[in-house]
């Protein structure tokens, strides 16, 4: 699999801004809005500790990948390194469970929609919301390279919006009470009921599964080497 022939038929038409914004949109979804709870009923307070792991080890995976992106811009990414330095076989198998990964992620991310949309409109049957998310997806994901950065990068705007809405409520619930009947929530919690680590370490190193798929998606930066506009100057600055 030669990088010119993968790459004849790539339109490069992603800006920064969309890489940036594809990339941040990308690791806030699912296991962040839905699978918090679980993982802060598993670690406790410890889940700041849970999260703190995943950043580092995101963040020297990222730093590899966006190392190889600058050096080989394609848009087979990890699975064409895998290719190219290790072998058919390993970039043939990274290739595949990339895609059987999204196939399972994509099914659960839908499910969550469905589910969303069932607390708002409970006639409405779940499965009807999710085929209507896959097809407004899968048609977003059949535009042109500029029209899917602008709505990615849109969509990415409105997830980081709600984070820092959440973020300014929850400072207001701690802080004033808002949201509380005016009772300030405080920071007790972090070493009462239990303490810090309420379920022992073993609390933490559970909660790590679902705290590390919260963060996929980061990968998507990579894989838009191959359509960015200048991939060597964009993601020196990423």
């Amino acid at each position: 699999m030669d990088s010119n022939t993968t790459n004849q038929e790539i339109q490069r038409g992603l800006k920064n801004r969309h890489i940036q914004m594809i990339a941040l949109g990308g690791a806030i979804g699912t296991g962040l809005f839905y699978g918090s709870a679980t993982v802060v009923k598993m670690a406790g307070p410890a889940i700041t500790l849970s999260y703190l792991i995943g950043g580092i080890i995101i963040f020297f995976i990222m730093r590899a990948l966006g190392e190889m992106a600058v050096d080989c811009p394609v848009s087979g990414s990890f699975s064409q390194y895998a290719y190219q330095y290790w072998g058919e076989l390993p970039g043939f198998i990274a290739g595949w469970n990339y895609w059987f990964n999204y196939v399972v992620v994509g099914m659960a991310e839908l499910s969550v929609v469905g589910t969303y949309m069932n607390y708002w409109y409970p006639d409405i049957p779940t499965w009807i919301t999710a085929l209507i998310c896959l097809v407004v997806v899968t048609f977003i994901n059949t535009v042109n390279v500029k029209a899917y950065g602008e709505l990615e990068f849109w969509f990415a705007i409105i997830k980081v919006l709600a984070i820092i809405g959440m973020i300014v409520f929850g400072v207001a619930m701690i802080a004033f009470g808002i949201g509380n009947n005016g009772h300030p929530v405080g920071i007790s919690n972090l070493w009462e009921h239990g303490g810090f680590f309420p379920n022992g370490v073993l609390g933490v190193v559970m909660s790590l599964v679902l705290v590390m798929f919260s963060f996929g998606g980061v990968e998507l930066v990579g894989i838009t080497a191959g359509e960015a506009e200048n991939p060597k100057k964009q993601f020196h600055k990423q």
